[in-house]
C-alpha cells in the first residue's frame, strides 16, 4: 500500500521561506515521475514542480520558477520542495504526487498521478 505524507506547511510572512517534505511508503521516490500541486480555494489543482523518472531536469510552473526547488533523497525515500521569496498567490494547500507507468501527456496533468498524500497548507501573508 502507497503512502505519502506531506509536512512542513505553515504560515509565514511575504519574502519568507518554506521547506516541504514528503515521506514515501510503499513507492519508491525515483522509480518514476514524483512532484507536488498545490490548490488554493475556488482554484484548480496546479503543477507546482515535477522530478521526472531519473531525477534530472525537474519541471516547474512559470509561477515558481526561480525561487522554488524540488528536490528528492532516495535514502531517506523522500521528496522535498524548497520555497523562498514566498508570495501570497503562493497561498494554497501543496499535495504530494506520484505517478504510477507510462504517461505520454504533460508533466502536470493531476490525473495522470495515481497516489497522492493529504496535502499541508501553507499561508503567506502581506
Amino acid at each position: 500500500q502507497v503512502q505519502l505524507v506531506e509536512s512542513g506547511g505553515g504560515s509565514v510572512q511575504a519574502g519568507g521561506a518554506l521547506r516541504l517534505s514528503c515521506a514515501a511508503a510503499g513507492y519508491a521516490v525515483s522509480s518514476n515521475y514524483m512532484g507536488w500541486f498545490r490548490q488554493a480555494p475556488g482554484k484548480e489543482r496546479e503543477g507546482v514542480a515535477v522530478i521526472p523518472y531519473g531525477g534530472d531536469d525537474p519541471f516547474y510552473a512559470d509561477s515558481v520558477k526561480g525561487r522554488f526547488t524540488i528536490s528528492q533523497d532516495n535514502a531517506k525515500n523522500t521528496l522535498y520542495l524548497q520555497m523562498n521569496s514566498l508570495k501570497p498567490e503562493d497561498t494554497a494547500m501543496y499535495y504530494c504526487a506520484a505517478r504510477e507507468g507510462f504517461y505520454s501527456g504533460r508533466w502536470n496533468d493531476a490525473p495522470a498521478y495515481k497516489y497522492w498524500g493529504q496535502g499541508t497548507q501553507v499561508t503567506v501573508t502581506s
